[in-house]
């Protein structure tokens, strides 16, 4: 990588320790898996503030749309409007960043069903911490993800991968849009598209068709937005399977009728569920090693993220 890859990160999930009980919430795959490929801005919203450590603990409440941020115990007390500004600096001043990894549950951090108290003192798992909307609103493509739902293996390989695409789009951007860097670029993604949903991968593919007939910062701005929003859909094992057997189908002629069943068989059985999707990559990439091909070489598909995550031996 020719930049490193930075990720902005709630400071206690990396063990500082920020939170209103002067505790921290550190998170040991975050740290110790994760922070050996890339590099973490860490913020606190709530003591930037100037809320101190320990201190009294907030919460969301009102409309879930549009919550107010005020003390647990002192609802006099309301820290909306500084919340919300910090949100919007730090949307504009933080570093180049390629993703943020948001405390769940946080009034401030929370990107999912953070509770926002009613009248009757009853909480709906409806709202979103004041400074995540904030930063997500003034940085739309920015893949975001709680600490939380890293456990589950879909939505963490998914998030990775949007890691690594987005800073590969950045860098494209700052080498020099280009019809024919978009080109590349595109063709390089077509079946990690593919595996997010035929219909945005089509789109796209519209976009791109339109290379040289528009301005570039309209389309880059354009095909940018799609590209990421694209990548957000969850990649279902079907549309795994249908990529399999996209890539299988260039082996075809080259491959005896015993390893062409054997590569059949194997997708078939991450189809159902037998073998991870590793299992299946790996014999793909096997039989390209033996039998190059300059399109399938330069797929990303075949390596969205480095293979030491193992990402893709849960799936």
């Amino acid at each position: 990588m020719s930049h490193p890859i930075r990720i902005g990160i709630s400071s206690c999930l990396l063990g500082e320790a920020v939170r209103f009980d002067a505790n921290h919430k550190k998170d040991n795959y975050i740290v110790g898996t994760l922070g050996q490929f890339f590099e973490f801005v860490p913020t606190c919203p709530e003591v930037a503030i100037g809320l101190g450590i320990p201190r009294a603990p907030i919460r969301l409440e009102g409309d879930p749309q549009a919550p107010r941020v005020v003390g647990s115990a002192d609802r006099s007390r309301d820290v909306t409007a500084p919340l919300t500004a910090y949100g919007r600096q730090m949307a504009q001043q933080l570093p180049a960043l390629c993703g943020y990894l948001f405390k769940s549950k946080s009034p401030s951090c929370g990107v999912w069903r953070v509770k926002v108290y009613q009248e009757n003192g009853r909480p709906a798992k409806l709202g979103r911490g004041v400074f995540a909307q904030q930063l997500m609103e003034g940085r739309p493509l920015l893949p975001v993800e709680e600490e939380g739902r890293l456990g589950d293996p879909a939505l963490r390989e998914n998030f990775i991968e949007r890691v690594f695409a987005y800073h590969r789009w950045q860098q494209l951007l700052a080498e020099g849009f280009t019809p024919a860097r978009l080109v590349a670029f595109h063709s390089a993604h077509k079946l990690s598209l593919m595996s997010h949903g035929n219909a945005p991968y089509r789109a796209l593919g519209r976009l791109v068709a339109e290379a040289g007939q528009r301005p570039s910062a309209e389309l880059a701005e354009e095909y940018g937005r799609g590209f990421m929003a694209a990548l957000t859909h969850l990649a279902s094992r079907k549309r795994h399977t249908d990529v399999l057997q996209h890539i299988a189908g260039y082996f075809k002629r080259q491959l005896d009728g015993a390893d062409r069943t054997e590569l059949a068989e194997t997708i078939e059985a991450y189809r159902t569920q037998l073998v991870p999707l590793v299992v299946p990559l790996t014999l793909l990439k096997h039989h390209l090693r033996r039998h190059p091909n300059p399109y399938l070489e330069q797929q990303i598909y075949l390596q969205p993220h480095p293979p030491e995550l193992t990402l893709r031996n849960a799936l």
